[in-house]
């Protein structure tokens, strides 16, 4: 029997969310400890999957196959291949990072306050997601997938409803009433999301009579599952609807703002770099993979609504006044343009989204984390709170800048290759959306660079004169992120060697070959022919 690897990479943190729940009650820094420990651990493991991968192998591999409910053919089944691999890894680098930058996060306000805020439950739900994302990028059956992409939704609600951002404008008893509803519209909107695809999933089975998806897909290819346009298409729906909420798509977008402002730094990355990811990683694995036809036929709306995302969400990030919200909107644009390149159905286009769902992580992680720290010495979300930061903090302003730079893709960081590679893609398909699309890239200079500068150039305001820079425990959270945005923006090779033959699969499940440019040769006779 082989060692079952993936299995192992997802219950290591659940274990660690275990024990770190159950600490005594005093000691804090021991929970915090444990739960970095396990995060290390499942680092190490996510490590050791991308060793034991072979970009040239089968599609799936590390794969494990074992009955579970065998009545209603559902199985414990998983696999990884290229972009599973690259997200699974992704997600396991983050939360360390996570977990030391929201270290005194949960902490007591006062030392003897009777208000005790639960540490060990903070960092147990930051294990526990953790846990249910990785599994979510291994699990090759619906059903199995189904289960922890929901399940994900309930430690994050009481991350963001029990853990809130501590700079809040108003009283105590409005911070927690914003906390609340924030909370409530993000469970609401992914519950409504999840409930529509669970009917799609059912639907599913009766037509194909497992929840495999090596199956179905293998079957679909050889002619042997016949599935009715109108069935296929209402089946699409009802999986792309789930992932559309989660990714988050306009319109169904509102709940990222209120759920990243309301919530601690740390967790605002939790949110948009690691679980929001599930969603459009499962519009490449499931919405492809399963209904190829049907998601040719949606193409046109799709990306009608990623190219509304990503000048919609640019815009409002111009318009913020909050720091958190404005890198919220943002990350709206961003998750438009992965879905942009998902559907222009083109090698260049489905890489680079790839690509991007791993930069932005590292990227927004970086900017938010950073914004965190200054909001926190603070105590205030407010652009017009701020002034003159880089005079008193240089090292931070410095890091701030090169997140905000990493977030309007400048060239020679990480998020340029993805973001580059994603309008090749689409302009080669269509070229008049690839063109309106670089109007984000424009507005997204816009909103970082007046962002930069009304914090961090000007007068010093008097309430950040005696800001202090950058703590050791803070630059160990931040400076290997803007390694990576650096290194990856330099050799981008390591990422898309493992991503690139899982997309040449993907592009065979919807039968698309890219489109062959339109070069002007000279002929024998002297005229220019195509």
């Amino acid at each position: 029997m082989t060692f079952p690897l993936l299995t192992v990479t997802a219950a290591v943190p659940a274990v660690g969310a275990v024990l770190t729940a159950a600490v005594p009650a005093k000691q804090r820094t021991a929970a915090k400890w444990l739960a970095l420990l396990f995060s290390l651990a499942t680092l190490a493991l996510a490590v050791l999957v991308a060793v034991r991968f072979e970009p040239g192998g089968a599609r799936y591999q590390l794969t494990e196959s074992h009955a579970w409910i065998a009545d209603f053919g559902v199985r414990y089944e998983l696999g990884v291949d290229g972009i599973g691999v690259a997200l699974i890894a992704l997600t396991a680098l983050l939360i360390p990072f996570v977990i030391g930058a929201g270290w005194n996060d949960a902490d007591p306000l006062e030392t003897n306050s009777s208000r005790w805020r639960p540490t060990q439950g903070f960092f147990a739900l930051i294990l526990m997601v953790e846990a249910m994302v990785v599994i979510s990028f291994e699990a090759t059956d619906v059903f199995l997938f189904y289960i922890f992409f929901e399940a994900m939704l309930i430690p994050m609600y009481f991350l963001i409803g029990g853990f809130g951002d501590r700079a809040h404008s108003g009283s105590d008893e409005n911070a927690a009433a914003q906390r609340s509803y924030a909370a409530v519209k993000f469970l609401l909107y992914n519950l409504v999301g999840g409930l529509i695809m669970l009917a799609a999933v059912i639907g599913l089975y009766v037509v194909a009579g497992n929840f495999s998806l090596q199956e179905i897909t293998a079957a679909r290819a050889a002619g042997t599952l016949d599935m009715a346009t109108n069935t296929e298409r209402l089946l699409f729906l009802g999986f792309f609807f789930a992932f559309a909420v989660k990714a988050p798509l306009w319109p169904l977008h509102t709940w990222l703002p209120n759920a990243m402002g309301e919530a601690t730094a740390p967790v605002a990355v939790l949110i948009t770099a690691i679980v929001d990811k599930v969603g459009t990683f499962a519009m490449l694995r499931f919405c492809l993979g399963l209904f190829p036809e049907a998601s040719k036929w949606a193409t046109p709306v799709i990306l009608v609504l990623a190219l509304i995302s990503i000048v919609y969400g640019a815009l409002l990030a111009v318009g913020q006044r909050d720091i958190k919200r404005l890198v919220a909107y943002a990350s709206i644009s961003h998750f438009g343009f992965i879905i942009l390149g998902i559907f222009a159905m083109t090698s260049q286009g489905q890489s680079g989204a790839t690509l991007y769902m791993v930069n932005h992580g590292i990227s927004t992680a970086a900017l938010m984390l950073v914004a965190g720290f200054l909001i926190s010495r603070r105590g205030s979300r407010l652009i017009a709170d701020y002034g003159g930061v880089q005079k008193v903090a240089p090292v931070l302003a410095g890091t701030f800048l090169i997140g905000g730079l990493a977030t309007l893709s400048l060239p020679g960081l990480a998020p340029f290759v993805s973001e580059f590679l994603v309008l090749v893609g689409t302009f080669a398909r269509y070229p008049v959306i690839g063109i309106i699309a670089t109007i984000g890239i424009v507005l997204a200079a816009l909103y970082t660079l007046v962002l930069y500068q009304r914090t961090m150039t000007g007068p010093v305001k008097e309430e950040v004169r005696t800001l202090p820079d950058l703590r050791p425990r803070e630059l160990l959270v931040v400076a290997p992120l803007i390694a990576l945005l650096i290194g990856l923006g330099v050799y981008p090779k390591v990422l898309t060697d493992i991503v690139n033959p899982s997309v040449r699969h993907t592009m065979s499940d919807v039968k698309k070959t890219d489109p062959k440019p339109e070069v002007a040769v000279e002929a024998k006779n002297g005229e220019a022919v195509k």
